[in-house]
């Protein structure tokens, strides 16, 4: 890595360890550290006077790095890095949680001068043995969460905070209980396509509250939006989005569903949950410049998850015993995109198999294994 970069990702994904662990020997500003945060609160400009004064007694040809965690807390120093960045010598990571208050205060976004990562929870890939299907249907993508013994405690703890610290602390709602029941009623809609007007109604608020509300979940990274593929259609397709939060175990926490195990009823919705975190985490970590949708059809028919221009079609089954009525979604979008390249369930069967008219039924197992390894993109 030789560029500047913004790295988003929500709380407790890992960022600060793993900027920890890769620069080590950098200038590192933590803007959760009150001291820190009131320094360069009062008078953003001391970052441009310590950086100089550094470079100028440094003999060393290297670039210096300068890590900035929560930079979002401080916008006005953004103006200093860019005259800082001038310096051919100089390097930054921009780290933060949500960069809804940089563009609400039209900070400096650096102007394409820095690029842009994100970093998500826990993968597949990364886990190894310590993997657990069900341990992470509980508990989450957040790595300390996952580890713990008492998740629901630490989910309770991080939506607090999450209320206290990205809602209450930058006034980005004006009254928390409506927006408190908003996200319970949220959460019991995950994966599902966003109903204003119901959602709406259980909360007391209009509807386009409500669509504000889910943009500040969007902004401040805990969830995101799924559109509908509504390229071309020959019939009439559904063009309302779906909402995923980021974390399936706060999902869990906020509609109070705990313990689940093969055969509860939530089974499903939070493995689906999971394969869109995987299929998000693997668009953006290979940087593959492909959309992620969903298709559905106005009659009913529909396929969970659309890579691109129909080059993978996924529909998401938590069972292990799958039937012609699984396969309708994907034999319907096959009559109107006869072009998609790969048609794929993804299962709790025991072993791989291919039906005659070319869908592939995978254990979610060798799906990931495929799916990371490029096998289908």
């Amino acid at each position: 890595m030789d560029e500047s970069f913004f790295l988003w990702g929500p709380r407790q994904c890992g960022k600060t360890t793993l900027l920890e662990e890769r620069f080590k020997d950098s200038v590192y500003l933590d803007f959760l550290n009150t001291e820190v945060f009131m320094r360069y609160q009062l008078k953003p400009s001391l970052l441009f006077e310590e950086i100089t004064a550094l470079l100028e007694q440094s003999n060393d040809n290297k670039p210096l790095w300068c890590v900035i965690d929560e930079v979002q807390k401080v916008p006005q120093i953004l103006d200093e890095v860019q005259r800082l960045m001038k310096n051919p010598k100089m390097r930054f990571v921009l780290c933060g949680s949500s960069a809804r208050k940089l563009r609400r205060t039209h900070a400096n976004l650096l102007g394409g001068r820095a690029l842009r990562y994100e970093l998500h929870g826990l993968i597949s890939r990364e886990m190894n043995e310590a993997f657990d299907l069900l341990k992470i249907l509980n508990h989450g993508y957040l790595p300390k969460i996952y580890l713990s013994q008492q998740p629901a405690r630490l989910h309770k703890a991080y939506i607090l905070n999450y209320l206290k610290e990205e809602i209450i602390e930058e006034s980005i709602v004006r009254k928390l209980e409506p927006f408190s029941r908003f996200l319970e009623i949220a959460a019991l809609g995950d994966t599902e396509q966003i109903n204003y007007a119901t959602i709406g109604r259980d909360c007391h608020i209009s509807e386009s509250t409500v669509a504000s509300y889910f943009g500040i979940l969007a902004d401040t990274l805990i969830g995101r939006f799924l559109p509908a593929y509504i390229k071309s259609p020959k019939r009439r397709v559904m063009h309302i989005p779906k909402f995923y939060f980021f974390d399936v175990g706060i999902v869990n926490f906020l509609s109070k569903k705990s313990d689940i195990k093969v055969g509860t009823p939530f089974l499903g919705k939070v493995f689906e949950n999971w394969i869109f975190h995987e299929l998000v985490a693997l668009l953006h970590y290979k940087e593959m410049n492909e959309e992620l949708s969903y298709w559905k059809l106005s009659s009913g028919s529909e396929v969970d998850f659309v890579i691109g221009d129909m080059k993978v079609a996924i529909e998401v089954k938590a069972q292990d015993n799958i039937h012609s009525d699984h396969l309708k979604g994907l034999r319907e979008l096959y009559k109107d995109y006869p072009h998609v390249n790969h048609r794929i369930i993804v299962s709790f069967v025991k072993r791989a198999r291919k039906t005659e008219d070319g869908i592939w039924i995978l254990p979610y197992q060798e799906f990931l294994k495929n799916l990371w390894n490029g096998d289908f993109l």
